[in-house]
């Protein structure tokens, strides 16, 4: 290391972080250190504690270090938080099924459609299945006012990942508060979603849900593979849920979980640099460079 600042004495920190950050079990690179970690700031829970089975109840296990569950032909699964939120911090570690499979997603995301039905709000974290040899896809997604609804409008950032999911558990989380949504992964920030208009932000509470499920149509390389059962049972596994927020029902006076140290929000210099390293290697999709898409429908991407 010592020989490596007397080659590089005028590199900025940052930069030479990025030129020495070891190579990943994946093939890839590790990011640069945010600097702060916000999944240490909340404390665990289990599944009993705070979640509830709502569908595929045959298709679930749940011991004290967490929960699996399973999709075959009979039959997926989905879990639910007891309570809703209106801001939060929302995390759980994840370990994805290795092997053949596309077609299948494996969700840990916040909704309101079961409050508002046709018209609800929706922040995602889905892992979209793949095929032998090739890694997964971890879409992250947010939904307005029933812009997941119908004619459907979203707004997808994808990546790959700079480990194997399916090896061991990595944390997952979201941060959402009335300024803006974080996506992190093992508590480097991969996307920062900032509220620019009433219209384009989710602010009615949600609740957080998990799920696995066949989305053949569409999941893998736009549904050109398909969830192929021979495989079958597909599981996710999660443990170690984190939430820490103001529920619905909390005092206005509710402190809003962050990202960051800073309690307006938004991140530091180090994170941001750190995000900006895992977009430029390996963000794999970004709906407001798709050329194919109406942008005037979503306007954040012209601001």
């Amino acid at each position: 290391m010592a020989a490596n600042f007397l080659i590089f004495p005028f590199l900025p920190l940052a930069v030479l972080l990025i030129f020495l950050a070891p190579p990943s079990c994946h093939g890839g690179y590790w990011p640069p250190s945010p600097g702060y970690y916000p999944g240490s700031k909340f404390r665990s829970y289990t599944f009993n504690q705070g979640f509830k089975n709502i569908w595929g109840p045959n298709h679930q296990s749940v011991d004290n270090n967490g929960l699996r569950i399973w999709l075959d032909t009979s039959s997926g699964s989905a879990f639910k938080s007891i309570k809703p939120f209106r801001s939060g911090y929302f995390g759980a570690s994840i370990k994805l099924q290795p092997g053949y499979t596309a077609g299948v997603i494996t969700a840990f995301y916040l909704s309101n459609a079961d409050a508002h039905p046709g018209f609800h709000d929706e922040v995602d974290i889905e892992f979209l299945g793949t095929t032998f040899g090739k890694p997964y896809t971890l879409q992250t997604n947010v939904y307005v006012r029933g812009s997941g609804d119908g004619n459907i409008v979203g707004r997808e950032m994808k990546f790959h990942l700079w480990f194997d999911p399916t090896q061991d558990f990595h944390n997952y989380a979201i941060v959402w508060n009335p300024r803006e949504i974080i996506f992190l992964v093992d508590d480097v920030p991969i996307r920062w979603y900032p509220r620019r208009s009433a219209e384009t932000f989710p602010l009615r509470p949600m609740w957080i849900y998990g799920s696995i499920w066949d989305a053949s149509s569409w999941a893998t390389e736009d549904g050109k593979y398909k969830a192929d059962y021979r495989y079958q049972p597909f599981i996710g596994q999660f443990r170690n849920f984190k939430v820490g927020g103001c529920t619905a029902w909390a005092s206005r006076w509710c402190q809003v979980a962050t990202a960051g140290p800073y309690r307006s929000g938004g991140l530091t210099g180090q994170q941001r640099g750190a995000m900006r390293w895992v977009q430029s290697h390996y963000l794999v999709y970004n709906y407001c460079k798709d050329s194919r898409r109406d942008l005037s429908k979503t306007p954040e991407c012209l601001s």
